[in-house]
């Protein structure tokens, strides 16, 4: 007498099918926020943000020797667009409008001065000093006032927003919308204006100082 061989049923287990199902459910509502598809979920799924960080840890102090005479707020319209080659906007490219605001001090460096630069006569009622040129300082971006208007992505670009660490980082108009306002304070003379403020300051200090007769000159 033979027993006869039963075949493998090909049927998946039930509970192989929920799990499945709980997945791409789950995947799909954390690419439609992602991707803004489905917005309003937003609302439904909201996070709550802590702030856990540790201390600030001091480096390092450095002694300024400065005069910051002059400062100038600027904003900036930073349109940046990246193509794809051989495809469509729509699937690869991305294109962000973002303005930029931010400020840019002009400097005079007090700290380079030596003996040759301040003359002091014997009753010290008159005094010269030569300053070096105003420069200008490194442009300072303002978070608070500077944000993106819109963010245009292809679907690939998308995508790859759901495996980044920093999806839709705003670093390269950042950058752009930085070199932009140092360009622009480069123009706009603002050294010029830091260099006929600075006098004035130093002619109220000697003279506060009993000195009589202040000049100051500029020089290299």
């Amino acid at each position: 007498m033979t027993t006869p061989v039963r075949k493998p049923t090909g049927r998946v287990p039930g509970w192989v099918k929920v799990v499945g199902s709980v997945v791409l459910l789950l995947a799909v509502l954390f690419a439609g926020i992602r991707m803004s598809v489905l917005p309003g979920l937003k609302d439904l799924f909201g996070t709550e943000t802590q702030d856990r960080s540790g201390p600030a840890l001091l480096e390092s102090i450095q002694d300024i020797s400065r005069y910051d005479a002059a400062s100038g707020n600027f904003q900036v319209v930073v349109d940046l667009e990246k193509d794809a080659r051989f495809l469509p906007d729509a699937i690869r490219g991305s294109r962000t409008l973002y303005v930029g605001a931010g400020t840019v001090d002009s400097y005079v460096d007090l700290g380079s001065l030596d003996d040759g630069d301040v003359r002091v006569d014997d009753e010290r009622t008159s005094a010269t000093l030569r300053l070096p040129h105003a420069r200008l300082g490194t442009p300072a971006l303002d978070p608070e006032r500077s944000y993106a208007v819109s963010k245009q992505r292809g679907l690939l670009d998308r995508l790859g927003d759901l495996f980044s660490d920093n999806p839709g980082g705003e670093q390269a108009v950042q950058k752009l919308a930085v070199r932009h306002i140092g360009d622009a304070a480069k123009e706009s003379g603002l050294t010029a204006r830091a260099e006929a403020n600075t006098p004035d300051m130093l002619e109220g200090l000697l003279r506060s100082l009993g000195f009589e007769k202040v000049r100051v000159t500029y020089g290299d």
